[in-house]
């Protein structure tokens, strides 16, 4: 500890400026001259530097002292822990980062005004800040920059300052920045946030997170010096990435001021994918239900993993809906969306003989799993249930295929392979199909499938299969379900499920395949099944009431059938060779024919009798498991073999391209396919021994963009009067040799010129429509800013190749079927119709389309729908109209593209006549 100690004053020079100064240091008592001459040693060290040390002894500070001539001792005595830090600190230097910079034309250092200067393309790195002008000043006494445009050759004004700071860009036309405070002061900025672009005449930056805009204007369009349109604002206080504040803002309409003004406005600029907002309505009315706010909800951006839109419309008569729409997803696990959708809808008034209301409902669910996430199990969803007249009757859902269509049907399964030897499956759906007609709905709920892989047991340790014995396997298959048939009035009641039906079923297959005679395949193959039921009926003949009483037991039964079958098949190669100079070269036919003998015994003893009336009428016969969800055992044995022959023809053509040594092979027909069979244990009377013959085929035309399929019905034999198939062939009778009952042909056509990429009507095919817009593009009038043609804004596309020429893009689609009928010889043409839908550019910015058809039996016009869009950049304007039946209606839309504004737009529709 130092008790004691002295002043010492050192007058030192710099070798380098030749500068004296002093310095002070305060010495030990006992300190010797050793020590004294090692301190001044370390007191010269640092030249160019003054400074002053204060002690509190006596509390007399200790100022700078001036040069003296010689250094003087004076001793002190001071307390031992009471010297303080030097209060005045070391001046910083001017720059306290590296500076990099660069400019084509010149870069000139000022030392003397503390200056750089960089003329033409300049460049600056310094800190966290990017600078590119045509002229930047970097002041490094100040701490200060400043850039801005210089003039060409013309004398335009070029190279507009881009200053990039951290995540923040600014592109104005000069700016004046200082590094220490991190104040600026910009004119003419250029900026962009999200979709938004924003330009004002000054912005005065204060920090990092705020900046404060005068004569500031904001809009999505792409082109921020000359906008479409834009919202003027004289102050805005914009805080980058957050949110943007203004006080007054105009709408501005093509450099119009319009009567559009808010008093103050806030838009959200969250760096986020979706953020939380309120969604305005649109306004309409309806003569059947009054004035009404379509639309209304609530959007909340619930995690990144999965949202939540909530609307509600509301009608002046009492009318009212809800949505609730949620979309979910992992990466590497699932993905999936929800739709709940409820309706209140009353028409007319209380009291007026149209007056009517109904509750309908839909839901649809559509969930996929990622296979990679685990390969041993799946589970998928495709939901679409509800109400049957939903689509009909939906006030905002424009799908005229949605409501033309008669079935609704819905699947959710879970699948899982347990890796075991021999492997095993296990599978458990629910099922749903819906008749929008009857309103009669099947369901299963679950259904339960499980299986064991095929064991070869007579397979040897070479693992070889091969031979009648080697290849003989089995396996083992179950089988349960959980049945209700119901309508729409008892969906989900007590009754759905008191009429449930239950069963289950075991089977256990053992087949074989081999090898006869070198060319022919042969199998063999038998089935044992045995079923359990949980319901079972009892019949008795009631004399009294000279009527059959059905009575319900339940309790466990079970019944057990088998059967066998065999086939035997092969395939014929055919070359027809027309030369090698023609222009097709040859034509290639296989043929594969294939006999098929099924054999089941009959299970009479599962058949019971009832008593007979008191005519002596015959007694009846039945078996107690009608209406059994797995059917009922054979009452009588089955002996039938069916023929079938399948055909394909191709042909190898000679290539328009010369150079091409090689012919190409295309394909005359993809199958023609030929079935019947032959019943061994027909008695001619209520069985006939042959069954029809089923002709079916089909072919792709102009390079597989054309799919017709065709087919048809030929019976063998005649039928009499009252149109009663009679056991007398055709020809027989007079006729040729089999009767054509029924045919028809479709065909299916799609050519665009935009390329092959396919858009398709995903939510028309979801509602259970066409994937197609035959019957009009499907409006989903909860959101109309998306386009009617499928299709993102391709400005590639309008590509000008002459004067008045240009490529225009289109796409058609075309569908025609033919149906002939003849089953009791009626000979006429039951449905001829065609179908077509074309969409067209009509302009650079117009788009057109039209859906329609024409029915040639009822000889009248199909559906039909007219569309048109106008691409008005940062707008979209829309309008669609059918014009004719039960559905014609009109809908017209405008509105700003930009999900940010989505709530600007203007919607006008009709209601249709549904």
């Amino acid at each position: 500890m130092i008790i004691f100690a002295k002043k010492l004053y050192v007058s030192l020079t710099c070798q380098k400026t030749r500068h004296t100064f002093t310095k002070i240091a305060f010495i030990p008592l006992h300190t010797n001259l050793f020590n004294i001459v090692l301190i001044s040693f370390f007191l010269t060290f640092g030249c160019g530097e003054i400074y002053s040390q204060e002690i509190k002894s006596k509390k007399t500070p200790l100022k700078t002292v001036k040069q003296t001539d010689k250094p003087e001792i004076i001793p002190e005595i001071i307390p031992a822990d009471t010297v303080k830090v030097d209060s005045v600190k070391p001046k910083k230097a001017f720059l306290d980062g590296k500076v990099k910079y660069r400019a084509k034309d010149y870069a000139k250092i000022d030392q003397k005004n503390k200056k750089i200067t960089l003329y033409n393309e300049g460049e600056l790195y310094y800190k966290d800040v990017e600078l590119k002008s045509g002229i930047i000043v970097l002041d490094y006494e100040k701490d200060e920059v400043y850039a801005g445009r210089i003039k060409d050759s013309t004398g335009t004004l070029t190279q507009y300052p881009n200053f990039k700071q951290g995540a923040s860009e600014v592109q104005p036309d000069s700016i004046r920045f200082n590094f220490k405070t991190q104040k600026a002061l910009i004119y003419n900025s250029r900026t962009e946030q999200g979709e938004f672009k924003i330009k004002a005449a000054v912005t005065k930056k204060e920090n990092d997170s705020v900046y404060f805009l005068k004569g500031a204007r904001f809009t999505t369009s792409k082109d921020i010096d000359n906008p479409e349109y834009y919202f003027q604002t004289n102050k805005v206080k914009f805080i980058p990435g957050k949110k943007v504040i203004t006080g007054l803002t105009n709408m501005v309409i093509a450099d119009v001021p319009t009567p559009l003004a808010l008093p103050f406005a806030y838009f959200p600029m969250s760096q986020e994918k979706s953020v939380s907002g309120i969604i305005l309505p649109s306004y309409n009315d309806s003569n059947t239900r009054g004035f009404s706010l379509q639309n209304l909800g609530y959007y909340f951006a619930l995690s990144d993993n999965y949202d939540l839109t909530a609307l509600a419309d509301y009608y002046t008569n009492g009318s009212y809906a809800m949505r609730f729409e949620s979309s979910y997803a992992k990466r590497y696990k699932y993905r999936g969306n929800i739709n709940v959708r409820y309706k209140n809808l009353i028409n007319s008034e209380r009291g007026y003989p149209d007056y009517s209301r109904q509750n309908i409902y839909n839901i649809q669910w559509s969930h996929a799993k990622d296979t990679k996430s685990n390969p041993n199990s799946t589970f998928s969803a495709s939901v679409n249930m509800g109400s049957s007249k939903y689509f009909k009757q939906s006030i905002n859902q424009a799908n005229v295929g949605s409501n033309l269509n008669n079935t609704l049907s819905s699947s959710i399964s879970y699948n899982k392979t347990f890796n075991t030897v021999p492997q095993a499956r296990v599978s458990l759906t629910a099922t749903h199909s819906q008749n929008t007609q009857t309103e009669q709905i099947n369901m299963t709920l679950p259904s339960l499938q499980a299986s064991i892989d095929r064991v070869y047991p007579f397979v040897g340790k070479d693992g070889v299969k091969k031979g009648f014995i080697k290849n003989i396997n089995l396996q083992y298959n179950l089988s349960g379900k959980n049945s209700f048939t119901t309508t729409d009035s008892l969906f989900f009641k007590p009754q759905m499920f008191k009429d449930a039906q239950i069963g289950m079923q075991h089977s256990i297959p053992i087949s074989t395949n081999f090898k006869l005679f070198k060319y022919f395949s042969a199998g063999a193959s038998t089935n044992f099944q045995e079923t359990w039921v949980t319901k079972t009926v009892e019949k008795e003949y009631n004399n009294d009431l000279s009527s059959v009483q059905t009575t319900t037991i339940n309790g466990f039964d079970a019944f057990r059938t088998y059967n066998f079958s065999t086939n035997l098949g092969t395939t014929i190669y055919g070359t027809f060779n027309l030369g090698a100079d023609k222009k097709i070269q040859s034509i290639r036919h296989v043929m594969r024919p294939s006999i098929t003998y099924a054999y089941t015994p009959s299970f009479e003893r599962y058949y019971d009798t009832y008593g007979t009336d008191a005519s002596g009428r015959i007694t009846t016969q039945y078996t107690r498991f009608e209406g059994g969800i797995y059917g009922v055992p054979s009452k009588e044995n089955s002996n039938v073999v069916g023929f079938s022959l399948s055909n394909t023809f191709e042909a190898k053509v000679r290539d328009r391209d010369s150079t091409k040594t090689e012919p190409k092979k295309i394909m005359l027909l993809n199958n023609l396919n030929f079935a019947t069979s032959y019943n061994f244990n027909a008695n001619g009377k209520e069985t006939l021994a042959w069954s029809p013959v089923v002709v079916s085929g089909g072919t792709q035309f102009f390079d597989n963009k054309m799919n017709m399929n065709f087919g048809a019905t030929l019976d063998p034999y005649a039928i009499d009067n009252s149109g009663t198939r009679m056991n007398m062939y055709n020809i027989e009778n007079g006729g040729s040799l089999f009767r054509m009952t029924s045919a028809n042909v479709t065909m299916n056509y799609s050519i665009s010129n935009k390329g092959t990429k396919e858009t398709k009507n995903q939510q028309s095919e979801r509602n259970g429509g066409r994937n197609d817009d035959l019957f009009g593009t499907n409006t989903d009038l909860n959101d109309t800013r998306n386009s009617q043609f499928n299709s993102e804004d391709d400005e590639s596309e309008n590509v000008i190749t002459e004067f008045f020429n240009s490529k225009i893009p289109w796409d058609m689609t075309l569908a025609y079927s033919l149906t002939y009928s003849n089953v009791n010889r009626e000979n006429k043409i039951s449905g001829n119709s065609i179908m077509i839908s074309v969409n067209t550019d009509i302009t650079p910015k117009w788009k057109g389309g039209v859906s329609t058809g024409y029915d040639f039996v009822q000889k009248g016009v199909t559906f039909t729908q007219f569309r048109f869009e106008r691409d008005l950049l940062s707008w979209r304007m829309a309008f669609n109209y059918t014009p004719l039946g039960v559905n014609s209606n009109w809908n017209f839309f405008i509105g700003i593209k930009s999900g940010m504004l989505s709530d600007i737009k203007w919607n006008k529709r009709s209601t249709s006549n549904r």
